[in-house]
């Protein structure tokens, strides 16, 4: 009876410990879930602490010892150490599964995780960009912009700090990036949770507005927040046995803030991510619905995280061939380039990032662009300089300044895929943008910001339209007048004829016969035609 005793005693501090530790630890009851079975392991060490005194107060191992050392086996009992058996099972059986479901045995299943449309072109895909709803601002930029907005709300700044969260989303046609207010510490939720957090703040990514939105009923399901309105905790209580992906903080059009939590299945145990669905919870009254992924209502951006993208490209472009390849052979072995952007397109928040060859050359063999909200996955075979290269050429242009370069906006510029990117000073602020072609990063042109992003194109362009017109003239003409300009750092010549027609032709077109040209000399020429002027491509001397 005695032993029965201690028994119940053990099982009844192990469930009160235990029921305590959920209650901070919030677990998901799924079996697929690396987090439960590490509280499952938790409940048993705890369960076996409670009964260790008395195992070692009867001597058992001591005279099981004993026994062994004197080579009398036939009477030991291993009975009394089978619960200890219990967690090396365990860990040997999550360690068996998850070898069955790896990449070793299951290559196709994971290279299938994301169906990449391999048969399309950009040009056609992708609009030619649009100036005026160009997302020039990058997190960074955002939130330097929303602390300053922050400082303006004395009422604010003492209770709140502003979340890092950032969320790019399409709002009304609007390119902005949206993040809440948050409890500074557990003294300012104390003295402000039946309120809530009563604003957020936003910031338009083209005009780089921003504004600080205040709500008539406060956010009380916060990340910040403590006790019952802690949203994973208010998550959890109502969705026991779901696993909850990376959340996000979004608007839906009417201005209203809902928190996006994906919810998630695994293959195995923490294996083979993949997003079953979307809850999407109200922080202020703390409804929430779960969707199917189908289902998930247009105005959501953000279903899947760009971190799980990327895991299934990389996925994708390893193990189309077996796993084996992917190791040794590593033959048509690709992978994602280490950053990433966004983009938009049809009301949608895109991914954006290169592919490259397992090698990580300084070059790309295309590029994928990934729709966060269906999954829906585009592979542009467009062969062109790696990201960072980009960045690098574009910073070598003014290496005396020292400017750093964000990573770059992959837009459609004259029917060709180019790099765009903000140069920053020490400060952050903006100073200059760089154009760079895709496949040909040396071909980079950078142009004072003040002077707006437009006119940067048009100085681009100047260079970069020449490959992209297909219509070239050859004449003779002679020389009028011959102007040159310095432009970014290359010399041009600007050439009138006898009919007053008007031409301009870079230095680099031939740098030992232009700057030797003069008054009535006749050339021939072969040009584009440009919007006001005709761009000459070669040129030679009668």
């Amino acid at each position: 009876m005695k032993a029965k005793k201690i028994l119940c005693i053990r099982i009844l501090i192990t469930i009160l410990v235990m029921a305590i530790l959920y209650y901070f630890l919030i677990p998901p009851i799924n079996i697929s879930s690396p987090d439960f079975w590490f509280f499952v392991v938790i409940g048993i060490g705890l369960f076996f602490v409670t009964g260790i005194l008395k195992l070692f107060d009867s001597h058992q191992v001591i005279k099981s010892y004993m026994k062994m050392m004197n080579g009398d086996y036939s009477k030991l009992s291993l009975k009394s150490y089978y619960p200890y058996l219990i967690l090396p099972a365990i860990i040997l059986g999550i360690i068996t599964v998850n070898l069955i479901c790896s990449p070793l045995f299951q290559a196709k299943s994971y290279a299938n995780r994301i169906d990449v449309k391999e048969d399309t072109e950009f040009t056609k895909d992708v609009k030619p960009v649009d100036f005026n709803a160009l997302p020039l601002l990058d997190k960074d930029s955002s939130e330097k912009l929303g602390d300053r907005v922050m400082g303006q709300m004395p009422e604010f700044v003492s209770q709140y700090y502003v979340s890092n969260l950032y969320t790019q989303i399409n709002y009304n046609d609007d390119i902005v990036r949206v993040t809440p207010l948050e409890y500074i510490n557990f003294v300012k939720y104390i003295t402000n949770y039946k309120n809530g957090v009563k604003a957020y703040i936003t910031v338009n990514s083209v005009t780089g507005d921003s504004k600080l939105v205040k709500l008539e009923k406060g956010m009380k399901y916060m990340p910040s927040a403590y006790f019952g309105h802690d949203l994973r905790r208010k998550l959890r209580f109502s969705y026991p046995t779901e696993i909850f992906d990376q959340e996000s903080f979004e608007l839906d059009d009417k201005g209203d803030p809902y928190w996006i939590v994906p919810t998630v299945k695994y293959t195995g145990v923490g294996m083979k991510k993949e997003i079953t669905g979307v809850v999407i919870l109200d922080p202020i009254t703390g409804n929430s619905k779960k969707y199917k992924v189908k289902d998930v209502p247009e105005w959501v951006d953000h279903v899947y995280s760009a971190t799980l993208l990327i895991e299934q490209l990389d996925d994708w472009g390893s193990y189309q061939r077996g796993f084996i390849n992917s190791i040794f052979g590593q033959k048509g072995v690709v992978i994602t380039t280490e950053g990433y952007n966004y983009t938009t397109m049809n009301d949608d928040v895109y991914l954006y990032t290169g592919v490259t060859s397992i090698a990580k050359d300084a070059s790309n063999i295309g590029f994928i662009m990934t729709n966060m909200r269906t999954k829906e996955t585009h592979f542009y075979r467009v062969p062109g300089a790696e990201e960072y290269s980009a960045m690098a050429s574009a910073e070598g242009q003014v290496q005396q300044m020292k400017y750093n370069a964000t990573f770059p906006l992959l837009i459609n510029l004259n029917n060709r895929p180019t790099y765009l990117m903000s140069l920053k000073d020490n400060a952050g602020l903006v100073k200059m943008y760089a154009f760079v072609d895709v496949m040909d990063y040396q071909k980079v042109v950078v142009t004072d910001a003040s002077k707006g992003i437009e006119v940067a194109a048009q100085n681009y362009l100047g260079d970069a339209s020449l490959e992209s017109s297909d219509e070239k003239k050859t004449i003779s003409i002679t020389i009028k007048e011959m102007i040159p300009t310095m432009i970014n750092g290359t010399s041009y010549y600007y050439i009138t004829d006898n009919e007053d027609n008007h031409y301009r032709v870079s230095i680099k077109i031939d740098e030992e016969l232009i700057p030797f040209l003069k008054e009535n000399d006749e050339i021939e020429i072969e040009y584009k035609q440009k919007a006001k002027l005709k761009e000459i491509t070669n040129i030679k001397q009668k």
